[in-house]
């Protein structure tokens, strides 16, 4: 029995070898199938190009409420008409025939007289219409408004003499240059104010003086010069014609 036991102990199982064989070919393939997949490069994907998606929005018409139906105009009542109210008398009955007979004797006497029969009497039928009629109130008459007050006018200019309630409030500054006055010489400045005393014309009268020593005075008189208010009554008033006189003396 021993000798029997020993040579199945050491004889080799082919099954065995073929089963690790196969165990170790799926491993490699396995191994192998592995670093093919992680060598393998990847495809480049192209994009695909589509058209954008046009969308198109539609806006919904509403459909208008109907209108609820409109009340019907009631028609317009008239006025009523004036009632006529006709009076109508009836006519009287006429009166009755009477005869009146007087019986006599038959003795001579004449005979009875017939008073003749009395006439009817006839009744007049009058007719009287009577109307109510509705009186008119009358319209009231228009108010006229009243008149439109015209603004007052302003008052006129007066022409006091200077210093007769007019005086220089500002002296103007006359100078003349060394050689335009020659000799000495007088002239009146004729000046017009308004109501603030700002003057706004000047001019020249009863001068001997030269014309440019003229139109030097008078232009510093209306440039320099202010006059006071004239005031009469609490109005100030426009001044015209104020005689201002000028004397020049030549040094």
């Amino acid at each position: 029995m021993s000798q029997s036991s020993t040579p199945m102990i050491q004889a080799p199982n082919p099954m065995k070898k073929k089963v690790i064989t196969a165990l170790a070919v799926v491993a490699i393939g396995h191994m192998g199938l592995l670093w093919a997949v992680g060598h393998m490069k990847t495809p480049e994907l192209k994009p695909i190009k589509k058209d954008p998606i046009q969308v198109r929005f539609v806006q919904l018409e509403e459909v208008p409420k109907p209108l609820p139906p409109k009340p019907k105009a009631e028609p317009k009542k008239e006025p009523p008409k004036p009632k006529e109210v006709k009076i109508v008398e009836k006519p009287l009955p006429p009166p009755k025939k009477v005869e009146k007979v007087q019986q006599v004797k038959k003795a001579d006497s004449p005979k009875p007289a017939v008073k003749p029969a009395e006439t009817p009497i006839k009744s007049s039928v009058v007719s009287t219409v009577v109307s109510e009629t509705k009186v008119a109130k009358p319209e009231p008459a228009p108010v006229t408004p009243p008149a439109p007050v015209a603004p007052p006018t302003p008052p006129g200019p007066k022409s006091p003499s200077m210093g007769d309630g007019v005086s220089w409030l500002k002296k103007p500054k006359v100078s003349f240059a060394p050689g335009e006055l020659k000799v000495s010489c007088s002239l009146v400045v004729v000046i017009g104010a308004n109501e603030q005393g700002n003057i706004t014309s000047t001019s020249v009268k009863n001068s001997n003086c030269s014309p440019a020593v003229e139109r030097k005075v008078a232009s510093s008189v209306k440039r320099s010069g202010t006059l006071t208010k004239y005031v009469e009554n609490g109005v100030a008033y426009p001044l015209a014609n104020v005689e201002a006189p000028f004397n020049f003396q030549l040094k």
